[in-house]
């Protein structure tokens, strides 16, 4: 999967009292196409978590009919043919608990872009911010979305590696980092909106304009 680089076109309109900012068609253009490719990821999870469930049914069913026919008793030949569907099993059941948590991330992720639209449209049409602050607002935001591309760069890597040669521990190891990393940029995002919100209440003229401010930020 190709890297997504987030790049923010910002148009100055006019110098009235509070400036206005149009996000760009590059932006629109690359915060679609992360959300396209995280409903790509989705889908293909799906798809191999619905292929392992399955695998994971025939691998028991091959289990049982093992057990029933060895009743009287049980050669050597078979006991190993038992152990290795078992090892089959095990490496299976590993891999749907893998795909649960990338499914867990990608959602995660989808979170952060639909977190960072709202928060984004919303800081644009508060007045209580300079030109230079809205450019220094937009410069955090643009850090976070970049690293969660790169997060969905990690990710595809790690779906790809369940036909590579990767090691379940490395897979694994990953897989922690991405989660935590995930985690992190969306408290981040959410942590700085905040704080925003805050510093922007605190300019507030009056109470009348700190409700105007709550209304706009769905403050209750």
């Amino acid at each position: 999967m190709k890297s997504f680089k987030i790049t923010f076109v910002l148009l100055l309109l006019g110098a009235a009292a509070h400036a206005q900012f149009a996000v760009g068609s590059v932006l629109n253009a690359t915060v679609g196409k992360i959300i396209r490719a995280i409903d790509l990821q989705v889908q293909k999870a799906q798809n191999q978590t619905i292929w392992l469930q399955n695998a994971q049914k025939e691998i028991e069913n091959e289990l049982h009919q093992l057990q029933l026919s060895n009743i009287a008793g049980i050669s050597t030949q078979q006991k190993n043919l038992f152990t290795e569907y078992y090892k089959e099993l095990l490496t299976v059941k590993s891999a749907i608990n893998d795909y649960g948590q990338i499914v867990n991330i990608i959602s995660r992720q989808e979170q952060l872009v639909s977190l960072y639209k709202t928060s984004w449209s919303m800081t644009r049409q508060d007045g209580h911010f300079s030109v230079a602050e809205l450019q220094q607002i937009d410069q955090v935001y643009s850090g976070i979305l970049l690293e969660s591309a790169n997060n969905l760069d990690q990710l595809a890597k790690v779906m790809n590696s369940f036909q590579t040669q990767m090691t379940d521990e490395q897979r694994i190891e990953i897989i922690d980092r991405l989660a935590k990393q995930v985690d992190g940029n969306y408290n981040d995002l959410k942590k700085f909106t905040n704080q925003n919100i805050q510093l922007s209440m605190a300019r507030a003229k009056d109470q009348q304009d700190v409700q105007s401010i709550k209304n706009l930020y769905g403050i209750h």
